[in-house]
């Protein structure tokens, strides 16, 4: 990794689109050198273009590609675990296994081994701060969610257990959990359907990509001894999981 300047820099994984793609432009505005880590290159070599930032191939459930991602990055102050997503809404007596794996290899494995890897970065830099996206789905659970919403709860348990072991260390740590956000999320969960994920957010105003980046950046900025332990953003549509307001 190459830097003209002597910024911080902020990592953020799932870069390619979405939550993540905002996020590195809040954090580059904000004057970070954003590292942006995706599968689809072509897209986060455009925006690392834009953003005057580095992109590199990474594929999170793959642990070669982890270790040369970190290996490229010898000095980190913040990181953002974005990466991760949801497959199919079947019920727990027909669940599909390869979409279950897949769940935990992005959403847990996937930030075990980047947060892992990048620790010692983080540390290294005397005002770490690590920020991982997990959902509401990490706090509540709901009919035919039981993957994603098991995934989730996972993942948020990894991000909240290093809080305990990471006391005393130059390291914050935040998980943000939003709500209904109209990204690619529900394209991906159901296999390119765009009817069918556009149903998810029909008759409401959803959050956008950029209202968590906002959140995320917001986190970020504040002084180094103070932590955001949670924060849990959702439209004002919706009330929890399972309940929303839709304009008939």
């Amino acid at each position: 990794m190459t830097s003209s300047t002597d910024r911080p820099v902020a990592v953020v994984t799932g870069s390619s689109s979405g939550i993540g793609a905002a996020t590195a432009r809040e954090l580059a505005r904000q004057g970070f050198h954003v590292v942006l880590g995706a599968r689809r290159t072509e897209l986060t070599k455009e925006l690392a273009t834009e953003l005057d930032g580095t992109a590199l191939p990474l594929d999170v459930t793959d642990i070669d590609s982890v270790a040369a991602f970190a290996s490229a990055i010898p000095t980190a102050r913040v990181l953002v675990n974005n990466a991760g997503g949801a497959k199919g809404m079947a019920p727990v007596a027909e669940a599909d296994e390869e979409q279950w794996r897949w769940m935990w290899e992005t959403n847990v494995l996937g930030t075990l081994r980047i947060t892992k890897a990048l620790l010692p970065a983080l540390i290294g830099s005397g005002d770490g701060h690590i920020v991982t996206v997990t959902s509401v789905a990490a706090l509540e659970t709901y009919d035919n969610g039981s993957g994603y919403t098991s995934a989730k709860h996972a993942q948020a348990a990894v991000h909240r257990t290093l809080r305990g072991e990471l006391l005393g260390q130059p390291v914050r740590l935040t998980e943000i959990a939003p709500g209904l956000v109209e990204t690619e999320f529900s394209l991906v969960r159901f296999d390119g359907d765009q009817d069918r994920a556009d149903q998810v957010y029909a008759g409401l105003t959803p959050l956008t990509a950029e209202d968590v980046a906002d959140v995320i950046g917001f986190a970020v900025s504040r002084p180094s001894h103070v932590n955001l332990d949670t924060i849990v953003l959702k439209p004002r549509d919706q009330a929890s999981a399972t309940r929303a307001f839709r304009k008939s």
